[in-house]
C-alpha cells in the first residue's frame, strides 16, 4: 500500500523531526489503503496518527486535551461568514499531479511563512480558483482549513451584496479587519457575482465601487490569513483581479485515471469485485468529481435497498449515464 516514495518521506520526516509532515504522509497512505480496499488498514493507520498527534501534545502541555473550538463570527459578521472547522485532507483528494503539486506548495509555504518571512518573502496565501462546477474547488478551501487547522470562513455573497449606496463596500472593510484578527481560509465561492468585468454594458455604477474597493482591500490586506476566491465563469472577471492574486489554479473534469479514482475510492466500503471499471471509464466522459460521487452513490443506494453490498455494473453505468443526461 505505502509507495516507495512514501516509506522514503516518512523515514526523512523523522530523521528532521518534522512531526506535521510526517503525520501528513502517514494519512497519504491511509488515504491510499482505502482506495485500494482495505478500510480496515486506512482505519487503524489514521487511529495510530490520531493518538500520535495527542501523545505529542500531552506531552508538550502536560494537560488533557480538549476539543478544539470553532471560532464563530460575532456582531455585524455573523451574517456575512459561516464558520466550519473541516477535517478533510489533502490526501482524500483524487487530483491531477501537477495540481496536487500546486497545493502542497502552497501548504508547504503556508507551514514555513516564519522562515520566509525571515528572508523578506511572503507566502502564497491569495488563490483564485478558476474551473468547471464540480472539479474540486470548495473542496480545495476546506483542505487548506484542514492541513493549516484553522477555520473556513464562507462569505455569504447574499448577505454581502445590497443595492445601498456604499453599504456593500462597507461590509467587505468588516470581512478584511476579520482577516487580520483571526487567521483562517476566507472563501469567497461564486465570485463572479462580486469581481464581474467593470466594462460590461449591463454594469451600474456600485458594482463598480465594490469591486474598486475589493481590489484596493485585497492588495492592501497583509494578514496571515489565505484568501480564496473561486468561479466557474473566469471569463467574466474583471482583468484588474488576476494580477491582485498570488496564484491562479485552474480546474478541470477529471481525467480516465483520475475517475476510476474518484469512484474506488467512493466505493471502497462496498463490494467492487464485479465492476466492470473499463465500462464504466467509457461512461464517464464530461463528468465532474462531483458528478461521479453523487453517481457511485446513486449505485451504492440500489446495492444496499437489495438487501447486498455488491455494486452491479450496470447499476453503476446506469446511474453515470444518468448524471451524464443532466448535463444536455
Amino acid at each position: 500500500m505505502a509507495t516507495a516514495d512514501h516509506l522514503k518521506a516518512l523515514i526523512k520526516s523523522h530523521s528532521q523531526g518534522d512531526d506535521e509532515r510526517f503525520y501528513a504522509i502517514a494519512l497519504q497512505v491511509a488515504a491510499q489503503a482505502a482506495r485500494q480496499g482495505h478500510t480496515k488498514m486506512a482505519k487503524e493507520l489514521r487511529e495510530l496518527v490520531d493518538r500520535a498527534k495527542a501523545q505529542g501534545e500531552n506531552h508538550l502541555t502536560g494537560q488533557q486535551l480538549k476539543p478544539v473550538p470553532i471560532v464563530q463570527p460575532r456582531g455585524e459578521l455573523a451574517g456575512l461568514l459561516t464558520a466550519a472547522f473541516p477535517s478533510i485532507r489533502l490526501a482524500d483528494m483524487a487530483l491531477d499531479p501537477s495540481l496536487r503539486a500546486r497545493l502542497e506548495r502552497i501548504l508547504l509555504e503556508q507551514r514555513q511563512r516564519e522562515q520566509l518571512r525571515a528572508h523578506g518573502m511572503s507566502p502564497i496565501r491569495k488563490l483564485l480558483l478558476v474551473g468547471p462546477p464540480g472539479t474540486g474547488k470548495t473542496m480545495t478551501a476546506s483542505v487548506l482549513a484542514g492541513e493549516l487547522g484553522v477555520p473556513l470562513f464562507t462569505i455569504q455573497l447574499d448577505a454581502l451584496i445590497t443595492r445601498y449606496l456604499g453599504e456593500t463596500a462597507a461590509k467587505l472593510r468588516l470581512i478584511f479587519e476579520a482577516t487580520q484578527e483571526t487567521r483562517a481560509v476566507y472563501f469567497f465561492d461564486e465570485f463572479d457575482a462580486l469581481g464581474s468585468e467593470r466594462a460590461t454594458k449591463n454594469e451600474v455604477g456600485e458594482i463598480r465601487r465594490v469591486l474598486n474597493s475589493f481590489l484596493q482591500f485585497l492588495e492592501q490586506d497583509d494578514s496571515d490569513s489565505i484568501i480564496v476566491g473561486a468561479t466557474n465563469h473566469p471569463q467574466m472577471l474583471d482583468r484588474a483581479l488576476f494580477r491582485r492574486f498570488d496564484s491562479v489554479i485552474e480546474y478541470n473534469l477529471p481525467s480516465p485515471d483520475i475517475s476510476e479514482e474518484v469512484m474506488r475510492a467512493r466505493l471502497a466500503l462496498l463490494d467492487t469485485s464485479q465492476v466492470d471499471w473499463s465500462a464504466a471509464l467509457e461512461a464517464v466522459k464530461g463528468l465532474s468529481h462531483s458528478d461521479l460521487t453523487r453517481a457511485c452513490e446513486q449505485a451504492a443506494k440500489n446495492a444496499i435497498l437489495q438487501g447486498h453490498t455488491r455494486i452491479n455494473s450496470d447499476d453503476l453505468v446506469d446511474a453515470l449515464r444518468e448524471r451524464r443526461a443532466m448535463h444536455r
